[in-house]
């Protein structure tokens, strides 16, 4: 298979029927190492808005449990997309998932904005550092699956568009992007469980490295430092020439999709193990979102 081909073959398919196999495409075929990442800094932006950081600071989840926290939310994302978003699988993880969420007081704004957030932070990322820009269909995907988590979340006022859920994150971040101790102790927490991935010589290093990949609004909003230039310029460098190695290989072939391997749950996992421990073994009944 050519390294372009899977390329075509999206660019022939139908964003708004489509929405779910391009998705998948994207994320465990052309870009899974760097769909992550704009995952991983959608989540880091999450906490540069005290009113989210309060919150999770107060659930004590990141610090406690932060790997499942992590895993759990990756796969959330994963069981919503996986059968497609009309398949019964895709429903039972919303309603399971709006029950969780129900329990908290939390805006609809919010939810409109943490969801931008994994629409706006994989294409940014993946413009920025992938092998390839994505193309027209690729972004117009993303919007839809955007578009579709909200309608069955329940979250109103969703743009239809990419640039509508582009527009939607930078207002919101220059509105409620602010300093806060809870949004430092929830980074933290969130920065411990990535650099525990890595042998423990190495774990400063990556903190330091992921630092100098983040924006500088994020890094005041998160309480750190911006980093000196000249790491910022050696962290893009080394992420651009991972890339221009990527762009050299063949693509990966059909039977070999990267999907999920959460390390909390080594032996696989059931959709009631998502979640804090007191959503589990319950009716997964959905209850109504604060839209206040």
């Amino acid at each position: 298979m050519g390294r372009y081909s899977r390329l075509r073959e999206i660019r022939r398919m139908d964003p708004a029927r489509d929405c779910a196999e391009i998705l998948q495409l994207m994320s465990q075929y052309e870009f899974p190492w760097d769909y992550r990442q704009g995952i991983s800094v959608a989540f880091l932006r999450d906490y540069g808005v005290p009113r989210i950081s309060v919150l999770l600071d107060r659930t004590q989840e990141f610090e406690r449990n932060g790997q499942k926290r992590y895993d759990d939310t990756v796969l959330f994302g994963y069981e919503l997309a996986a059968e497609g978003f009309d398949s019964e699988r895709a429903r039972a993880a919303a309603r399971h998932l709006n029950r969780i969420h129900g329990r908290y007081r939390i805006p609809n704004e919010d939810y409109l904005y943490v969801l931008a957030t994994t629409v706006v932070g994989p294409k940014r990322w993946i413009d920025r550092f992938g092998w390839r820009p994505l193309c027209a269909q690729e972004t117009a995907a993303l919007a839809e699956v955007g578009r579709r988590m909200a309608a069955m979340m329940g979250i109103e006022g969703a743009p239809g568009t990419y640039e509508g859920f582009e527009e939607l994150l930078d207002a919101y971040e220059d509105r409620m992007f602010a300093y806060d101790p809870a949004n430092r102790r929830v980074a933290n927490a969130t920065f411990r469980v990535m650099a525990a991935w890595y042998p423990a010589p190495l774990r400063p290093l990556v903190a330091r490295f992921s630092l100098a990949l983040l924006d500088e609004p994020l890094l005041r909003a998160l309480g750190f430092p911006a980093q000196p230039r000249w790491l910022r310029a050696a962290a893009v460098r080394t992420v651009r020439a991972r890339s221009r190695g990527v762009r050299l290989l063949p693509a990966r072939p059909r039977w070999l999709p990267s999907r999920p391997r959460p390390r909390s749950y080594p032996f696989g996992y059931q959709l009631d193990d998502l979640g804090p421990h007191w959503a589990q073994s319950r009716p997964l009944e959905p209850l109504p979102m604060e839209t206040s």
